[in-house]
């Protein structure tokens, strides 16, 4: 089982409202567990093992957020997230994997998730993505908001359409690592001169990379 990093402290977060989240994971360990951490952040939870008990649960009641696996054994998550997708377009969907491939990422991507968390994830970057998807639902997001989040997504597309790690995107575009995958998960907007690094490094003119998430 891939947990979060188990040297970091289990301090409850105060800025989450409580929003209701479903789990499914083929993993029991690292259900129970996560449950637990989720639990402790003061939100309601609830686990499933097989893509039919989490549908019928959907069905009857839709949750805030669902935590999806996309290594279950027999059960392919991709194919769980098309159906989530066809079902409920607008189900705010977290994919988390122990096995990521660039393939995986950009189909996932396409299929507009809210975010990939990657096992074994931190526990800042589950309360990040936690406190991203609260602000989200709780309100219409502003053009700036809009913006980030486009932004973002389509640099992390562009990104892992040519197969290339944070490093690499870092090397071509100048700007370090922790600067770009800030920008990538829409938590900040780019300078302009960060802006124009990194349509640079994808070859291509800001106002083209604007265009491409209709701004």
């Amino acid at each position: 089982m891939n947990k979060p990093h188990d040297n970091e402290p289990l301090q409850p977060s105060t800025s989450l409202p409580r929003l209701e989240v479903f789990l499914l994971d083929d993993d029991a360990d690292f259900r129970q567990y996560l449950e637990d951490i989720l639990k402790d952040e003061g939100l309601e939870v609830k686990t499933f093992a097989q893509p039919d008990d989490f549908f019928d649960c959907c069905q009857q009641k839709l949750p805030d957020i669902a935590f999806l696996d996309m290594k279950m054994g027999r059960f392919n998550g991709m194919q769980v997230l098309e159906q989530i997708r066809i079902r409920w377009p607008e189900l705010c969907v977290v994919i988390i994997t122990g096995y990521p491939s660039m393939d995986d990422m950009r189909a996932t991507l396409k299929l507009q998730i809210f975010d990939y968390l990657t096992k074994p994830f931190s526990i800042e970057d589950l309360r990040s993505t936690l406190e991203r998807a609260a602000h989200t639902l709780k309100r219409s997001l502003t053009i700036q908001e809009k913006l980030r989040d486009r932004l973002g997504r389509r640099i992390k597309v562009l990104r892992i359409d040519r197969k290339w790690a944070l490093k690499d995107l870092a090397s071509r575009s100048g700007l370090s690592i922790s600067q770009l995958s800030s920008i990538e998960r829409g938590i900040h907007l780019p300078s302009l001169e960060a802006l124009l690094a990194i349509s640079s490094a994808f070859d291509k003119k800001t106002s083209e990379l604007l265009q491409e998430i209709d701004f």
